[in-house]
């Protein structure tokens, strides 16, 4: 995701911290909107497409990420991006195949996904830390989240 207004506090603080979505009017949160903003994912999306890897929002596509070589992690900016990217990719596949998992912001403007059950789930933490080391895997992360 491009966007502006983020990247010098990211290049300040080392960190991109996610995006700040609040709904119009004071009314309930626009899930849908959500979860179609946090979707585009538009670094990850073009690496993945350049290796032959298709994004169709499945559990099959975060295995597929999961094998690519990590040719990013000599670029440190491309690093934090395609974390973030990778988080939220992780994010839209958990809200869009677990029954009951919406996304949700947190005052601090991170979005995280929240099951069914109230437990909530960093997946931007998560893609941070795969897209810096592979570990643990996207695909990993997912079959926890969808047993819990």
């Amino acid at each position: 995701m491009n966007i502006p207004f983020l990247g010098g506090r990211r290049k300040k603080h080392g960190a991109a911290f996610g995006v700040a979505v609040l709904p119009g009017g004071g009314g309930p949160p626009d899930h849908e909107g959500i979860a179609g903003l946090l979707a585009e994912c538009d670094l990850l999306r073009s690496l993945a497409a350049r290796e032959g890897v298709r994004l169709d929002d499945s559990a099959a596509s975060l295995e597929a990420l999961d094998q690519v070589l990590p040719r990013w992690r000599d670029d440190e900016e491309v690093l934090s991006w395609l974390g973030n990217d990778a988080g939220l990719y992780l994010g839209t596949v958990i809200v869009r195949t677990v029954p009951g998992a919406v996304w949700e912001i947190w005052p601090n403007g991170q979005p995280v996904v929240r099951l069914a059950s109230g437990r909530e789930f960093d997946v931007v933490a998560s893609g941070q830390e795969w897209a810096a080391s592979g570990v643990p895997e996207l695909s990993q992360l997912y079959a926890e989240v969808a047993e819990a």
